[in-house]
C-alpha cells in the first residue's frame, strides 16, 4: 500500500481531523481550497528532518545494519541542508536560524541514539502506511505508523516520534488523538487479536536535549470516543462548516494562512 496513492484520493487522517477541530478556517484554506501557504514553519521542516533520520535508523536496524551516532548526525545534516534548500519560504522562530537548528538537531539525534533501548522489541514495520473505514463515512482514514514492533508475549507496540519544546503529561498522552487513530488502524489491519500498546517517543528541544518514551493504552470507550470524533468531524466537513479559531490566540501567530484569514473575515 503506497501512501502517495492513498493521499491522492479523498481521505481523512489524524492530522486533517485535528486541523479541522483546531481551526475550521485553516482546514478550509489548506485542505479544501488548497491555498498557497504564506510561509513554511521551521518547526515543520525540522520535525520532518528528524523523522527522516529516525526512519533510516529503524530501516537499517531492521536489516541488521545499525547506524552509529556519527552516521545519524551526518544524515541529519544532509537531510536538513536539502530540506531547507528546497524550502525558500521557510520562517525561523525567534533566535533560530539554519546553523542553530543544525547544531540542535545533531545534538538531539546524539541524545536519542545514546538513550534509546537497543533490541528491546522485534521490528515488524517502519513507516507503515494504513487505511481503514468507519461506518457512515464514505472515504477512508489513512496515515503512517512510524514504527510497529512486537514483544516476546506477542504484544504489538506502535510508536510515534515527536519533536517538542516542552514535556508532555501522562494525561496528554492518554488522550493523544493520533495514537488513538493508530490503535484503530492496528485493530482493523491485522492486529485485532493482539494486545496493542502505544508509545510516544519524545525528542525534546530543550537547552540540553532529552529523550523520553511514554507508554499508553486505549480502552473500548476510548475507541468509541475516537470513532465519534471522526464521524462528527466528517459531518461538519460535509456540511461545509468551517468555523475560525478565536482571533488572537497563540495559534494565529504561527498560522501559514493568517493574512488570508484576516481578509476572509473582513469580506
Amino acid at each position: 500500500m503506497n501512501i502517495s496513492t492513498l493521499r491522492s484520493m479523498p481521505h481523512l487522517s489524524a492530522s486533517s481531523i485535528q486541523s479541522y477541530n483546531g481551526c475550521g478556517l485553516q482546514y478550509k484554506f489548506s485542505r479544501v481550497e488548497k491555498a498557497t501557504r504564506e510561509f513554511t514553519s521551521d518547526n515543520l521542516i525540522f520535525g520532518s528532518t528528524i523523522h527522516q533520520v529516525l526512519s533510516d535508523y529503524n530501516e537499517e536496524k531492521l536489516i541488521g545494519n545499525p547506524l552509529s551516532a556519527q552516521e545519524l548526525m551526518d544524515l541529519f545534516e544532509n537531510y536538513w541542508t536539502a530540506n531547507v534548500n528546497k524550502t525558500p519560504d521557510i520562517r525561523y522562530s525567534r533566535g533560530k536560524n539554519f546553523d542553530v537548528l543544525l547544531k540542535q538537531g545533531k545534538e538531539m539525534i546524539k541524545t536519542f541514539i545514546s538513550q534509546v533501548p537497543k533490541d528491546e522489541y522485534e521490528i515488524l514495520a517502519v513507516e507503515e502506511p494504513f487505511r481503514f473505514n468507519i461506518d457512515d463515512i464514505d472515504i477512508p482514514i489513512i496515515g503512517i505508523m512510524d514504527l510497529v514492533e512486537r514483544d516476546e508475549s506477542n504484544t504489538i507496540i506502535i510508536s510515534d516520534y515527536k519533536t517538542m519544546s516542552s514535556s508532555v503529561t501522562i494525561n496528554e498522552i492518554d488522550q493523544n488523538f493520533q495514537l488513538s487513530v493508530y490503535y484503530l488502524a492496528a485493530k482493523k489491519n491485522g492486529y485485532a487479536n493482539n494486545d496493542i500498546v502505544l508509545k510516544l517517543d519524545c525528542l525534546m528541544k530543550t537547552k540540553t536535549p532529552q529523550f523520553k518514551q511514554i507508554y499508553t493504552h486505549r480502552s473500548d470507550d476510548d475507541e468509541k470516543r475516537t470513532i465519534k470524533i471522526i464521524k462528527e468531524t466528517w459531518n461538519g466537513i460535509q456540511k461545509e462548516v468551517f468555523l475560525p479559531n478565536g482571533q488572537g490566540t497563540w495559534k494565529c501567530n504561527y498560522c501559514e494562512f493568517a493574512n488570508q484569514c484576516r481578509e476572509y473575515l473582513l469580506n
